[in-house]
Order: structure tokens, then sequence, then C-alpha cells
């Protein structure tokens, strides 16, 4: 991939150039590891904290029991997917010279509550998630699609959602 400095999108070719000649020289560099903290405080609020940024809050909406306070973890979820899916729009975008005039993506998901209650045992998450993506960009309709077909197909948040993840949740 040969990718050059500029302005297009507001995104740091140079940076996304410079990771991907990192990673072709040494393909050990690709593999990476995240990490969140979650602390909880009191009620259904709790906050997460990544790196050294602000805690970012949780909460449960009234209806679930909750103040209401901030995003629930689901809403945080979708918000995960979209924030991905957007990322990946600049990026493949800007490598592709593709202008991005606006950008959203609109998310939704169905949960049955039952599980989650202990009224009923069987899948507890998401029965569906869909994703609306608006594009505004003078480049062609067959452009766009490519690049869609392109995000689509390499969404880290989309791939973990989409396959079954291993996910281990042990007791200290």
């Amino acid at each position: 991939m040969s990718v050059e400095a500029g302005p297009l999108n507001n995104v740091d070719l140079a940076a996304v150039g410079a990771l991907v000649s990192s990673i072709q020289d040494d393909p050990a560099k690709a593999g990476t590891t995240w990490a969140a903290h979650v602390t909880w405080n009191g009620g259904f609020q709790s906050s997460s904290r990544v790196r050294a940024f602000a805690p970012v809050p949780s909460d449960e909406p009234p209806g679930l029991g909750g103040a209401d306070t901030a995003p629930n973890p689901v809403e945080q979820l979708l918000s995960a997917l979209g924030n991905c899916l957007a990322v990946g729009y600049a990026a493949n975008a800007s490598v592709a010279g593709i202008q991005l005039d606006a950008l959203t993506v609109d998310l939704k998901g169905d949960v049955d509550l039952r599980v989650f209650l202990g009224l009923a045992e069987g899948h507890a998450g998401f029965d569906s998630i869909t994703a609306k993506v608006g594009i505004s960009s003078p480049a062609p309709r067959a452009e766009i699609e490519a690049l869609h077909a392109k995000v689509t197909a390499s969404s880290p948040v989309g791939h973990t959602l989409a396959t079954a993840v291993p996910v281990s949740i042990d007791l200290a």
C-alpha cells in the first residue's frame, strides 16, 4: 500500500503509511493487545478507563432500573461498532483518494431482556444488529460501493461481533 501525507479527510496518511510499512517489515508488529478497566460506582453505574483517558461512564435507563446518567453497555457496543466503521471509512477512503464530505452510521440492535432478567434461558445478547451508513462524497457510486465492501470486510469490531469469539470471564 502506498500512501502519502495529505489533508484528505483529516487523516494522517503518513502515520498510516508508517504503520503499514512497519508491519510489512515485521509482521509480529501486527499483533496488538487492548485493555480496559471498569469500576462499579453503585447502582447500575460504572465507568471504564482506557489508557490515560478520562473515565467513560455507563448506566441504565430508568426502565431498566438505572438513573439514565450515561449510555448503557449495549448502546456502547453499538457505538463501538459505529466508531470502528467510521475509522475504517475515513482511513480507506483517504488511502484510495476518496473525499468524504459527510459520514453517518445509524445502528440498531434487538435484545430480549428475559434471559438477562433470569426469566428464561438462552441467548442474552443482541438477536441482530443493523447499521445504515450514509456517505456524502463527490466520488462515483462504484468507488463508494468498493469502499463500503472493503470497510465491512476489515472492521475489527464488526468481525468480533459477527463471529464466535472466545470470552473468558474469571473471578479474581
